[in-house]
């Protein structure tokens, strides 16, 4: 019948409605799942590397610290200077709640014992700067696995790039150099003649991975001035590289390549890089941080983002659930009813073509045995006689 027909289409209608709803909701589910998973995967690496740029700002003291130790040990001071124990207590706190995330713990472990016995150390001024040049050498490497293992030289960001690049290799190592480059002109002029030419060798290479490391230094930070988006890291770095810049061309004076050291300009620069370089250090690292908070902060809008576009796909596919439902009610579902002419005329034809061909007038039903004879004279209404048969 045209009802069970119309049935049937209503539930092919229902069964496909159902299956694009499917075919919508999966891809964006999927989607959506794919974009969460990135988030999340992107917001650890964020708060790996933030977890290194905390440990790095802990390192930049002791950096420092160690090479006044220097300084004061081949003057004949033994007892370590407060500015060494306030980094390592500064150090080993940081440690203990980020050493197992970044694997620092037996590599610091090991260079806190060796940076305990630095005031026990006799021997020659020889001996004492050699000492003092392990543990500065032990300081880089934890300086360097904290860079990898955080992540940090690995961003994919060119500003926080060259940035960490500059605070983690160019910045420690140019205060060591600096460092060990005033330390042997002191050494310097007071060793015999037998020892001069040893310690010229090593003045000379000292004065020349100072130049290197500047030059990075400050190409590194042109670099990251040019690609950033941060609006102060420009204006944060111009003075204190300016004072940077000072301090370089005052320890090449000391320096006097080709002659004797002058020690005194030389102590006086040395003095003035490793402040600029502290605060410079502090200022790169503060970006640093800032980036990645905004990052962070783009990545948390995203998110939010997602959400709401998923909320919205699943609205519209509702609405369009129930609105295909509707129609399929109003065009002739079971129980439906309509008031189209047209559509009473063909239900009325199905019913009569539904009939058996030989059905009785008035409703009444056939004969098993063929039609019943129709005694009346349809044309003239008279009866017919029993002769006649």
């Amino acid at each position: 019948m045209s009802v069970s027909v119309n049935s049937r289409r209503t539930r092919l209608r229902s069964a496909l409605a159902v299956v694009l709803t499917v075919l919508v909701l999966l891809p964006t589910a999927a989607l959506f799942l794919r974009v969460l998973e990135e988030n999340s995967n992107q917001r650890d690496d964020i708060k790996l590397e933030q977890q290194g740029v905390e440990y790095l700002t802990a390192l930049s003291p002791l950096i420092s610290a160690l090479a006044e130790s220097q300084s004061s040990a081949l003057q004949g001071v033994a007892a370590e200077p407060a500015s060494l124990t306030a980094a390592v207590s500064r150090v080993q706190g940081v440690d203990e709640r980020l050493g197992d995330t970044l694997g620092t713990k037996q590599r610091w472990s090991d260079l806190a014992a060796k940076i305990a016995k630095l005031p026990k150390v006799t021997g020659d001024s020889n001996t004492i700067f050699t000492e003092h040049v392990e543990v500065a050498d032990l300081t880089l490497a934890l300086y360097e696995a904290v860079r990898q293992s955080s992540g940090l030289n690995r961003d994919p960001d060119a500003d926080i790039w060259f940035l960490q690049q500059t605070a983690a290799v160019e910045m420690p190592e140019t205060v060591t150099m600096v460092s060990q480059m005033g330390d042997l002109a002191n050494m310097l002029a007071a060793a015999k003649k037998s020892q001069q030419a040893a310690l010229r060798i090593k003045f000379g290479t000292a004065v020349q991975l100072v130049t290197e490391s500047v030059n990075e230094l400050t190409d590194n930070l042109q670099e990251a001035v040019d690609d950033t988006s941060s609006s102060t890291l420009s204006g944060n770095l111009v003075s204190n590289l300016d004072s940077f810049r000072r301090g370089v061309e005052a320890a090449n004076r000391g320096a006097n390549p080709g002659g004797n050291p002058d020690v005194s300009t030389l102590v006086t620069a040395q003095s003035t890089l490793q402040t600029a370089l502290n605060a410079l250090s502090g200022v790169t690292l503060k970006e640093i941080s800032g980036l990645l908070d905004d990052r962070s902060d783009t990545l948390t809008y995203r998110q939010f983002e997602a959400y709401a576009l998923f909320g919205v796909a699943v609205i519209l596919v509702f609405l369009a659930t129930v609105w295909s439902r509707g129609r399929g009610r109003q065009t002739g579902g079971p129980g439906a009813t309509s008031n189209d002419p047209s559509r009473e005329v063909s239900v009325q034809a199905d019913r009569a073509a539904a009939q058996p061909s030989g059905g009785g007038t008035y409703g009444q039903p056939s004969s098993a045995y063929g039609d019943i004879p129709n005694y009346g004279d349809g044309a003239n209404g008279r009866e017919r006689s029993g002769a006649l048969r």
